[in-house]
């Protein structure tokens, strides 16, 4: 029971963006081999959307591959209660003048109830088609599904790293033994995941090479809410 508790604690309590309700997975241990695989997780992930095309579809593929949720389907669920203005420099990424019309979408892309990532987005209504509009006026479609008919492409302007696993001169510490298993000295506490990992900034263009909206994305330790690795067996 206690160790439930726990995991709960970890991986949903202290978030207010995470989902009410979601099942915790197990607790990982807060070992140096924990963190060194989370480390490797999320410079992984962090790669892969680096790379892509589609935030959303790599986040559907991380779901689907650590079976967070089934079906592994990325939802966005709107959280945004009023419009942010956007701001000059956004305006000069996007080639918008100051009275051209921009929209705003802050949403939790969630698989299952999983919440992956929290975005804001500001995006250019008359560079979208009708139907692209509505669709994110008035579904959970993601932006990055919405505009597929568009082959958008990312152009990253900024990424930030908001957790190290590991502290800072690890690599310089002295090597010390490890205590025993079963040891009172047996490290066994649940690794503290902070609610955020990782923020991306990007321009979204179109096939045209047009930019068609702005995203500034902070990912979830809900990322990482699946059972702890076990790469020393």
């Amino acid at each position: 029971m206690l160790k439930r508790s726990v995991a709960i604690w970890v991986f949903s309590g202290l978030c207010s963006v995470c989902a009410a309700g979601a099942s915790a997975p197990p607790a990982w241990v807060d070992t140096p081999l924990a963190r060194l695989e989370a480390l490797a997780l999320l410079a992984t992930l962090n790669a892969e959307i680096l790379s892509s095309r589609s935030a959303t579809l790599t986040l559907e593929q991380w779901c689907r591959e650590h079976a967070l949720a089934e079906p592994a389907v990325i939802l966005a669920h709107r959280t945004d209660t009023v419009n942010q203005a956007p701001s000059a420099t956004t305006r000069t990424d996007l080639k918008v003048s100051a009275q051209e019309e921009l929209h705003y979408r802050r949403v939790e892309l969630k698989c299952g109830e999983r919440v992956l990532s929290v975005a804001e987005n500001w995006y250019v209504p008359g560079r979208l088609t009708a139907e692209m509009n509505r669709q994110l006026e008035t579904t959970q479609t993601p932006f990055g599904k919405v505009v597929q008919p568009l082959e958008p492409h990312r152009e990253t302007i900024a990424v930030r790293m908001l957790w190290q696993p590991l502290p800072v001169g690890w690599e310089r510490a002295p090597a010390t033994a490890a205590p025993a298993p079963g040891s009172s000295e047996a490290p066994g506490k649940p690794l503290d995941l902070p609610s955020a990992l990782f923020e991306h900034r990007a321009i979204l263009y179109s096939a045209r090479g047009e930019p068609i909206a702005e995203v500034d994305e902070v990912y979830q330790r809900d990322l990482l809410a699946f059972p702890q690795p076990q790469l020393a067996r």
